[in-house]
């Protein structure tokens, strides 16, 4: 039976949109089911502030009545502007393993990327930063973690066949947790605790840090804005990430670095990794997959690195040093033995050069594909 191509245009064609990959990957123990709450949020036009300078569409793929492919366009005209760039970008893409479905996907978001005067096309990448990027090219037999995206080995074929070619690639670390911190660590941070007047509050309640979440989105477009492809967040998108994730936090987790001023100078983002709880409750949260999650945050080995940042001002200064300690601190606390640095610029030899003290792998490797447009 031959394919049919449909742009999602209501709330069930979208539910359906969301839904694809946890049939595509169900049974795969590599793969971590994203919560259907976060990525209904994420692709609603009247939710996600990032509309506001976003255009996109959504396709599906039928074959016998059965969702077989899907596929986002997204023109984020900020990233233009700052870039001086006509590119549009494709995210949110599955599909199985026949080259006419994943053909007609590329060809359907090229041709109306085309149409609205785009140069060329680059992805997998979202709206934003704090969406998943970059398509998995090495590590298919590592498990994933909440927020990466998951693919099987034969996406990079199609995409490649498809025409297109390497832009960037992202690198992931697995690293061991040692029983003790390393001397260098402990003692560079301390010189940098003192000489720069910094302290490291303790807070007890996520609602004792909300003063400081908007300073930390803040110091994100600060810090981040060089990086491949970052587009500073707006006050609105600051909001609705506070809501999003603040919600999830436990305070040890999330070490602050205050001056003595009391204005933030550096914070880490870290989770204990939810990859048991969420493959048991397969993205929905209710009516009782809360309880597996918060039951996972209390036994979970493993720790999440999502997001690290030390004031300009700061920098190269050993702050970093200081994070890491904060961190080897709570993870030695709660007897945590592997951290996941998730993904990292292959060219962002600053960070990969603090991994250097502790037995790591690199065990994954995702890539940005780009295409230009006839």
């Amino acid at each position: 039976m031959s394919l049919i191509l449909k742009e999602v245009s209501s709330k069930k064609q979208l539910k359906k949109f969301i839904a694809f990959p946890y049939d595509l990957y169900r049974g795969n123990k590599y793969f971590i089911p994203p919560l259907r709450f976060d990525e209904m949020k994420t692709l609603n036009k009247k939710v996600n502030p990032a509309f506001e300078f976003c255009d996109s569409k959504y396709w599906l793929v039928y074959k016998d009545d059965r969702v077989v492919g899907r596929v986002a366009g997204i023109i984020n005209s900020k990233f233009n502007d700052k870039f001086n760039k006509k590119e549009a970008r494709f995210g949110w893409i599955d599909f199985e393993d026949d080259l006419s479905i994943s053909s007609l996907l590329f060809n359907t978001v090229e041709q109306w990327a085309a149409a609205k005067g785009m140069k060329s096309i680059h992805g997998p990448l979202g709206f934003t930063d704090m969406d998943g990027e970059g398509m998995l090219i090495e590590g298919f037999d590592e498990v994933s973690s909440l927020g990466n995206i998951y693919n099987y080995p034969y996406y990079p074929e199609h995409i490649e066949k498809l025409g297109y070619s390497k832009d960037i690639d992202w690198i992931e670390f697995d690293a061991k947790i040692p029983k003790e911190t390393p001397e260098k660590i402990a003692r560079i941070s301390e010189i940098a605790l003192q000489r720069n007047k910094l302290h490291v509050p303790v807070f007890k309640k996520a609602k004792d840090m909300l003063p400081y979440a908007r300073d930390i989105f803040i110091m994100i477009n600060q810090t981040y804005k060089d990086l491949y492809g970052f587009v500073e967040l707006t006050d609105k998108q600051i909001d609705f990430y506070v809501k999003q994730y603040f919600s999830f936090i436990r305070p040890e987790y999330l070490p602050l670095v205050l001056d003595e001023n009391n204005k933030l100078a550096a914070f880490g983002i870290t989770m204990p990794s939810l990859n048991s709880a969420l493959q048991k409750i397969n993205g929905r949260l209710f009516p009782f997959g809360f309880l597996y999650i918060l039951r996972e945050m209390k036994r979970s080995r493993r720790l999440d690195l999502y997001l690290t940042a030390v004031r300009i001002d700061l920098q190269n200064k050993g702050v970093n040093a200081l994070l890491i300690n904060q961190i080897n601190k709570v993870c030695i606390k709660n007897n945590i033995t592997n951290v996941e640095t998730n993904r990292e610029l292959e060219s962002n030899e600053k960070v990969q050069a603090q991994w250097k003290l502790y037995d790591v792998r690199q065990h994954k490797r995702r890539r940005c594909y780009k295409k230009l447009l006839a």
